[in-house]
């Protein structure tokens, strides 16, 4: 084997390098555990079940499949993947010698006007093939492809993070939703007891056993609770038709599954390892590819402050008959060319300047995600074990403001209490069961952000994600 002439060697050595920084993670502070949690850390996680496994109805799941399949962001990010795919295939591209075909003719005649003989017209055919090939010396093709294939990398992280994004949003959409219904059953229930209580005053005042103040007073609480139905109805509508919206469908009546008060809620829930958080959270990744994308960049402004040596060849013809292209009409040219760059003005410099500024800037953004991720999760611990508290102690309220109507009632019938008992009782009734299920809403909404917090579907395919086997647009890799 021949060794390698010193030139070669040299050409060798700098295609293997490439100048600008290398990418390393920036430390980030790691907690040992997350704020709100009292035992110690384990690696469980709430995150790595799947979605349909965290919300127990089965109407829910197949809304959810429908609105992974239908949304407009969704597919929107499909396509910004797609798009992402393509610009790294153009930057990977440039490592590959660059081939253009030129086909020509043209048919001409010459003056007679020196010669005095006819010249008869003549046709040329002209066929070339060039070559030409960037020589990456310096690294900076590689770079520019490592920064295409970064966001690239970012484009399919911000698709998975649409995708958790939107099963949170129909997840909390819908348990608002039941929440009105609730809201709206507690009316209808609460205006019949207060029209039996009316209809009561009524029967008494006709008999004389009751004042015109109490009858007009009952009347009153009736109406007041009577104009809170056409207000559900219209916040239930509007619940629906937002809910339509993320399901890619046009507004209309949504189904609905168990109540509000069926959907089981786990009492302990593992939220995992804090230094797996990062993995997890798509929108984390996203920074980090960002951040890469970015350290790339400067690379490229680094190596653009070097000289590009380019390779150039050709081979072609140039003849009055096509068969004389590529014989006595055949041409050739090879040879090599070096741009060095001398006086641009410091405008190198400070496209170098400028791309390190970017670069901390995309420092900045990833350590914020970071920070915003513990901070997330901490909030939805603590408010989940908090709210489990407050529906505990509201669902005491509403039994005994329940056992108090009753009581009341009973008292009034008897004699032993005037009105303003039983009005007293049941206008506090009303607004404690409202704030009841009020909780009990807030407590699943809470569930569905610390699922999403916590990164969940992590460990899911593309295929289980949407309809556990349906294919989106985005999921091959270059």
């Amino acid at each position: 084997m021949r060794a390698l002439s010193p030139v070669s060697l040299a050409l060798v050595t700098l295609a293997g390098c490439a100048v600008g920084p290398n990418y390393r993670r920036p430390a980030t502070p790691t907690p040992d555990k997350f704020r709100g949690t009292v035992s110690q850390a384990e690696a469980a996680s709430l995150a790595d079940r799947p979605w349909w496994e965290i919300f127990n109805d089965s109407t829910l799941a197949s809304l959810i499949d429908e609105a992974l399949k239908n949304n407009y962001d969704l597919r929107a990010a499909g396509w910004r993947v797609e798009q992402a795919r393509a610009e790294a295939g153009i930057a990977r591209s440039t490592f590959l010698p660059q081939a253009q075909l030129g086909v020509g003719w043209s048919r001409s005649r010459f003056s007679t006007y020196e010669t005095g003989v006819p010249i008869p017209p003549e046709s040329l055919y002209d066929v070339n093939l060039g070559l030409s090939w960037e020589l990456d010396l310096w690294g900076r093709i590689r770079r520019l492809d490592e920064g295409a294939l970064a966001r690239f990398l970012a484009s399919e992280d911000a698709r998975r993070g649409v995708m958790l994004t939107l099963v949170a949003d129909v997840a909390t959409s819908y348990f608002d939703l039941r929440r009105l219904d609730l809201q709206l059953e507690i009316a209808r229930r609460t205006t019949t007891a207060f029209e039996q209580t009316r209809d009561l005053f009524n029967r008494r005042l006709a008999a004389g056993a009751a004042s015109e103040l109490e009858t007009a007073s009952a009347e009153a609480s009736l109406a007041t609770t009577s104009a809170n139905i056409p207000d559900l109805a219209r916040r239930i509508a509007a619940a629906e038709n937002q809910l339509s919206l993320l399901l890619g469908r046009s507004p209309g009546d949504v189904p609905r599954g168990g109540t509000l008060n069926d959907e089981l809620l786990p009492p302990e829930i593992p939220p995992g390892l804090p230094s797996q958080l990062l993995e997890r959270r798509p929108d984390v990744q996203e920074a980090e590819q960002a951040l890469v994308a970015a350290n790339a960049d400067v690379g490229v402004a680094t190596a653009n402050m070097f000289p590009t040596l380019s390779l150039t060849g050709a081979l072609g013809g140039l003849a009055p008959q096509v068969s004389d292209l590529f014989g006595k009409g055949k041409t050739w040219s090879a040879g090599a060319g070096l741009l060095s760059p001398i006086v641009q003005g410091k405008r190198l410099g400070q496209a170098r300047r400028a791309a390190g500024a970017q670069w901390e800037q995309a420092r900045a953004a990833y350590e914020k995600a970071v920070t915003n991720a513990f901070a997330e999760v901490s909030t939805a611990l603590v408010a989940y074990q908090k709210l489990a508290d407050v529906e505990k102690q509201l669902a005491r309220a509403v039994a005994a403001e329940r056992q108090a109507v009753a009581l009341a009632n009973q008292r009034y019938v008897a004699g032993l209490a005037d009105y303003l008992e039983v009005l007293q009782a049941e206008q506090q009734l009303y607004p404690a069961e409202n704030a009841l299920a009020q909780t009990r809403s807030d407590r699943l909404a809470t569930l569905v952000q610390l699922y999403k917090a916590l990164g969940g579907g992590w460990n899911l395919s593309d295929q289980e994600w949407s309809g556990h086997g349906s294919t989106t647009v985005g999921e091959r890799r270059p």
